[in-house]
């Protein structure tokens, strides 16, 4: 398909560390890893400029560490950006596998191993059809990777932020795996993502989406065929916008 028939052209998708770990309770599922990648190279084969956010939770989180081993939260935070570094890498090795070419840049400094970040190289990786997955974050403790996913968004002129989620196929009024009686938004704006606390996304990160004028959609990757849809303009999950 030419990219002229896509609703979408450039997307940042963000990608969850807990998604990855699937029904493990740490680290990285290879079935997860497998799926996600996949859902990659279908969108990518149809022409879209696509950047990834990876987060760190199935390894470490930051906020929640820092309290049980007694570390400052700064200090945790870095070794969660760390976290998000392995996943990137995982999920390169994995994009590589399927011909699929990737790039990996870094918010902290890590030469060895990728690059660092520089939005103009990173938008001509873009232009030139690679894959380009953001890590360790903002490269700044107090900032989550959401907040780094709608950051980078904003940066590159990415269309929309597709918030991937585990088993999650959208934006409810309340937790749907507690609470059966649940109900999903297909539409919901950002002002009342932010009055209703709505836990799927990170406040900050909604606040400067809106700033930015970045719709988000939030969808369940683990259905066939997802991020596809939503270049071709179908309707998937939900979508978080303005009025």
């Amino acid at each position: 398909m030419s990219q002229n028939n896509l609703k979408y052209k450039r997307v940042l998708l963000k990608i969850s560390g807990e998604a990855l770990m699937g029904e493990q309770g740490f680290g990285i599922d290879p079935e997860v890893v497998n799926t996600v990648a996949a859902e990659i190279k279908k969108a990518h084969n149809l022409g879209a400029g696509i950047a990834v956010v990876v987060g760190g939770g199935n390894i470490f989180r930051g906020v929640q560490n820092s309290t049980k081993l007694g570390m400052d939260q700064a200090s945790a935070d870095y070794v969660g950006m760390l976290a998000t570094v392995m996943n990137a890498l995982v999920l390169q090795g994995v994009l590589k596998k399927l011909d699929v070419p990737t790039r990996v840049q870094t918010a902290i400094t890590m030469n060895a191993i990728a690059e660092p970040y520089i939005r103009l190289k990173a938008m001509r990786h873009l232009e030139k059809g690679r894959v380009v997955i953001f890590a360790a974050g903002t490269g700044n403790p107090f900032f989550s990777t959401d907040t780094a996913a709608s950051l980078r968004a904003a940066e590159i002129g990415a269309e929309v932020m597709l918030m991937a989620k585990n088993k999650v196929n959208g934006v409810y009024n309340k937790d749907p795996r507690k609470f059966p009686d649940a109900v999903k938004y297909d539409r919901i704006t950002y002002d009342d993502m932010i009055v209703q606390n709505l836990k799927v996304i990170d406040t900050t990160a909604v606040a400067l989406c809106k700033n930015n004028d970045t719709p988000i959609i939030v969808f369940n990757f683990a259905e066939n065929g997802s991020i596809e849809r939503i270049l071709k303009g179908e309707t998937v999950g939900t979508y978080v916008g303005g009025e």
